[in-house]
């Protein structure tokens, strides 16, 4: 008898006793997906990737949208004392130091976070009620789409494109990484920028981000490179909780009324 472990964005994800099974959401690049598949499957992302189940494949769900099989791996406990930041800078400075696949025939994906904030938020924001919060994200994405055209090349790095605490799971004793729907080549700084953000929302504890960034690179600080990934994370999960919200007749949670007032706080600065 199969679970359903989560449901949302067209994504579903069940379980059958030690099987995963994600069905990827309709639209869903399948040549790209099959890349990313393979990549997570490479010895040399062992201990960083979840692995899928062999074969290493995409297959297809009884509604027609691809599907992925994956080893159950056991979520962060929400009441555990500890959370894992220091293996999760760990995990991704692993990721991010791995040398890039090199395959003319089949070139890896881009990690995709940047292009797809910058090409859903305008959307986002046109269909919600004008206020002066929408006001305040309008002028974070004015201010910082234009920086990111002409912001200089980072270094490209293998990259998660998604990471939050919820993409970490305990398999066979040890921390690993999933969801590879965003995996390939980009900016790292945009791996850190949901921390990041969090930090500066006063939703993250000092001590945690300085486990984080410790374990991902000591002595280093991360400001000059991730303040903008950060600043457009943040109006992008408030713009995400405002269109949650009006459709389903909720109020912000605590933490996203958080975020909203940092969204005002970096429009300010914008």
């Amino acid at each position: 008898m199969s679970t359903v472990l989560a449901e949302r964005s067209g994504v579903t994800v069940t379980r059958t006793g030690d099987t995963v099974t994600k069905a990827h959401a309709p639209g869903t690049d399948i040549a790209a997906l099959r890349r990313r598949i393979r990549l997570a499957a490479h010895p040399a992302l062992t201990g960083v990737l979840l692995p899928p189940l062999p074969p290493a494949q995409v297959t297809t769900w009884h509604d027609g949208r691809p599907a992925t099989r994956w080893p159950y791996g056991a979520p962060i406990d929400p009441l555990a004392d500890t959370v894992p930041w220091a293996e999760a800078g760990t995990l991704l400075a692993r990721l991010h130091a791995l040398p890039l696949p090199v395959s003319p025939t089949h070139p890896l994906p881009s990690s995709g976070a940047p292009s797809r904030i910058l090409a859903t938020m305008p959307g986002t924001l046109r269909a919600l009620p004008h206020t002066p919060l929408t006001a305040a994200l309008e002028r974070i994405l004015a201010a910082t789409a234009p920086t990111l055209t002409t912001r200089p090349t980072s270094p490209v790095a293998l990259c998660h494109g998604d990471f939050h605490l919820g993409q970490l799971v305990l398999f066979r004793g040890a921390w690993h990484l999933i969801d590879v729907d965003d995996l390939g080549m980009g900016d790292p700084s945009w791996d850190l920028a949901r921390p990041a953000a969090w930090y500066a929302a006063g939703l993250l504890h000092p001590d945690d981000w300085a486990r984080f960034l410790h374990a991902y690179r000591p002595d280093w600080d991360p400001w000059p490179t991730v303040d903008l990934p950060a600043r457009l994370i943040t109006a992008h999960t408030v713009a995400r909780a405002l269109a949650h919200a009006e459709e389903t007749r909720r109020p912000l949670t605590p933490e996203q009324e958080a975020l909203a007032d940092a969204v005002f706080r970096i429009s300010r600065l914008s």
